[in-house]
């Protein structure tokens, strides 16, 4: 059957038209302005059809972690529970999601990621789910941000590539402190095996990050948040990962623009120095997103939510965000002046390119992940593979 999307306002390849978007099997069969058969129209009213939106690091939603639900209940109950965080997510416009899995104990991370293989295997979630996201335990103790510090260390070989032969077909993507890899083994094992290696919550300078990006290590885990700038070692100035970010330009970051982890005139600067091509943008939501909690926790570390945003429970930095992905849209459109079509890139075009993903654009032959929304971004209808699967 060959379903006709009307009426819209196609939102694509950084620009805003007119046109018809036809879908057959799941896929985009044509996007013009010419009329060809078809069995059933959808009337978009005049509203924005946008690609949907790919967030590829968060947490969780609505009181459920992807990190500890499984040492509270099997991996089948975790596993209806995440699916119905990644839905929550869906009515926000995310139609893949990569969900998150923090510094752990390794039990702690064995039942997570079981719950997410019982997830996927099973397609619980109506959003596509292309696997998981480890954030940690590599890190640098002194940027672990909200990390458990009693988790954090160098790369253990047996560990990981005890995980990686169990569940290398869940895990997506790890991020990683680049100065702990002292001999780049563990970038070059991800490289091996099709895992993405990013850099986050590190504190590398140039020479330390340098080898890590020659191996492979092309994406920074959220930008400015945990991340290393430039430092003074007797007087001579040393690049952190900031600077490297936009030293390279092959470099790609992802960003919570939430409007609180960056103000909008740092979003600003992020886009004009990268360009949207090389930006993703990321919730980085934990499980009180979509909650009305005041409080909350990650691990152990206990945190308070105001200003629509997780803080330490001494206000000295934040724990992570409350977003969804809508919110991250609209930020960037009404409060940075960023033009909607080159947010829509950093919200699917560019992660969908970043992950290897037949997605992220209207355009034939790509996977027909769908979006309604109006001018406020607020979402009236999500198609994923070309069916409904909500509808405000």
């Amino acid at each position: 059957m060959i379903i006709r999307i009307e009426n819209g306002r196609i939102i694509t390849d950084g620009e805003i038209r007119e046109a018809y978007v036809y879908i057959e099997n799941g896929k985009i069969l044509a996007v013009t302005k010419d009329e060809m058969p078809f069995d059933e129209s959808v009337d978009a009213q005049g509203l924005y059809v946008s690609p949907g939106f790919i967030d590829m690091h968060t947490h969780g939603a609505i009181g459920v972690d992807f990190t500890r639900n499984g040492n509270t209940y099997t991996a089948e109950e975790s596993a209806e529970n995440f699916a119905r965080a990644v839905d929550f997510h869906m009515t926000h416009g995310t139609t893949t999601i990569l969900p998150t899995i923090t510094a752990s104990s390794m039990q702690t991370m064995i039942n997570a990621l079981d719950a997410m293989k019982v997830l996927i295997d099973g397609n619980l979630a109506k959003a596509n789910i292309p696997g998981a996201h480890m954030e940690g335990p590599y890190f640098s103790p002194t940027a672990a941000g909200a990390q458990d510090p009693k988790f954090i260390t160098d790369p253990i070989p047996a560990d990981y590539t005890a995980l990686t032969e169990k569940y290398g077909k869940i895990i997506r993507r790890w991020s990683y402190a680049p100065e702990r890899d002292h001999d780049q083994s563990f970038t070059r094992y991800l490289m091996e095996h099709d895992i993405l290696p990013a850099a986050g919550h590190t504190d590398a300078i140039y020479t330390e990050l340098k080898p890590a990006f020659e191996a492979g290590c092309r994406l920074v885990t959220h930008l400015y948040s945990c991340t290393s700038t430039i430092t003074r070692d007797h007087g001579f100035r040393r690049l952190g990962v900031i600077e490297c970010a936009y030293l390279w330009d092959d470099m790609d970051v992802e960003i919570i623009a939430d409007g609180c982890h960056l103000p909008p005139e740092l979003i600003k600067l992020i886009v004009k120095l990268k360009g949207v091509d090389r930006v993703s943008l990321v919730t980085d939501s934990l499980q009180v997103a979509g909650t009305t909690a005041k409080e909350s926790s990650c691990g152990t570390t206990k945190c308070i939510i105001e200003d629509g945003v997780c803080k330490l429970l001494d206000r000295s930095a934040f724990a992570g965000s409350i977003a969804t992905m809508d919110r991250l849209v609209r930020v960037c459109t009404k409060d940075a002046g960023i033009p909607l079509a080159d947010t829509v890139t950093m919200a699917a075009t560019t992660p969908a390119r970043v992950l290897g993903l037949n997605k992220g654009r209207i355009a034939a032959g790509l996977d027909a992940d769908i979006l309604f929304f109006d001018e406020d971004v607020n979402i009236k209808r999500v198609f994923v593979d070309g069916k409904t699967v909500h509808e405000a």
